[in-house]
């Protein structure tokens, strides 16, 4: 197995993504990790590590794309960029995958238009991301990538994450839900409705609307919402997560009984802070493309790009994108207007 990975990615690039790189060589020791950005620049941070036995190779890119890079222009410019050298590998045939922690919004417009290109039959590719609910995986999408979508565009969402749950993250018969602002029947805004009432039609394993206080509850494997909405439910989300942990370092700091009673829960606190964590997953799949994209977050950590080239290598193992294909093979593109 061979996955590329963006070194330009991160907020701290490249030392984090290297670093990242390095742990997922030695985890994963049948995958090559093949390394893409500044040569120079990635020679002199591997020559820290002892790099002995390990299936690294590195690809100069002489460009670099920065978070505040417009994704209209990108896909005109800094063409020796990490992004387009590294998914043109994957399209090439010479790499199974692509990871990056950079620009969601490049990465997208790249794949998408300049390189690897939708799969055929497919409207719209859709971003994705991932949280654990109760030990379990749960996919969202599309969460920004669509912000005005049509009804026939939920329900690829539905049908390609389901794929994904199914080849990727090993769940048979994967539940999907709508988000929406009751669980009850006709509940939602008219693109709501009607993505209901066409689910219910197919032959997914479709139980309805979900609340969203009831998301990672366990009852749904996979989520699905327009673009606008999935974008701000998942920047609510991880900022709650922010905020609350802010506030709970301040109220232990205030008094030494509740210092004490921290130290005691320490263990029950570490457990917690893991499985709100996005870094434990490292990222999530662009799905609709022609090939294996994994996105993460640039805050991420060396463990956060661990875990995306380990996604990376669960949808490549799975046969992902060959699956998808399958569904939408003989598909004819005349979307509902």
């Amino acid at each position: 197995m061979r996955i590329v990975l963006d070194v330009m990615g991160t907020d701290k690039r490249p030392v984090p993504d290297i670093e990242g790189g390095l742990l997922a060589a030695r985890a994963y020791p049948d995958t090559t990790i093949i390394m893409v950005g500044d040569e120079t620049v990635i020679q002199n941070e591997l020559s820290k590590h002892n790099t002995s036995g390990l299936a690294i190779e590195v690809v100069h890119a002489s460009e670099e794309i920065h978070m505040d890079d417009t994704p209209s222009l990108i896909i005109k410019t800094k063409l020796n960029s990490s992004m387009h050298i590294g998914m043109n590998l994957v399209k090439n045939g010479l790499a199974d995958g692509f990871v990056t922690m950079g620009n969601t919004g490049a990465a997208h417009a790249i794949a998408t238009l300049k390189t690897l290109r939708r799969i055929s039959g497919v409207y719209r590719p859709a971003l994705t991301t991932l949280f654990s609910a109760n030990g379990q995986d749960v996919i969202f999408l599309d969460i920004g990538a669509n912000s005005d979508v049509k009804v026939d565009w939920l329900e690829q969402f539905a049908i390609m994450g389901c794929v994904y749950a199914e080849t990727a993250l090993g769940k048979k018969n994967p539940r999907v839900a709508t988000l929406s602002n009751g669980e009850e029947e006709g509940k939602g805004n008219q693109l709501t409705k009607d993505a209901q009432t066409r689910l219910q039609k197919s032959s997914l394993n479709y139980i309805g609307h979900i609340e969203p206080k009831e998301i990672l509850s366990g009852k749904v494997d996979v989520v699905v919402m327009d673009g606008f909405v999935g974008n701000i439910f998942i920047k609510t989300f991880e900022g709650s997560i922010s905020y609350f942990t802010s506030l709970m370092r301040q109220e232990v700091g205030k008094s030494l009984l509740y210092q004490v009673g921290a130290l005691l829960l320490r263990g029950a606190f570490r457990t917690i802070r893991a499985k709100l964590d996005t870094g434990e997953i490292g990222g999530a799949p662009l799905l609709g493309v022609d090939g294996v994209v994994i996105i993460g977050h640039g805050g991420g950590d060396a463990n956060a790009v661990k875990n995306a080239v380990n996604q990376a290598r669960r949808a490549i193992s799975g046969k992902t994108i060959q699956a998808i294909k399958a569904r939408f093979q003989g598909l004819v593109v005349t979307e509902t207007q």
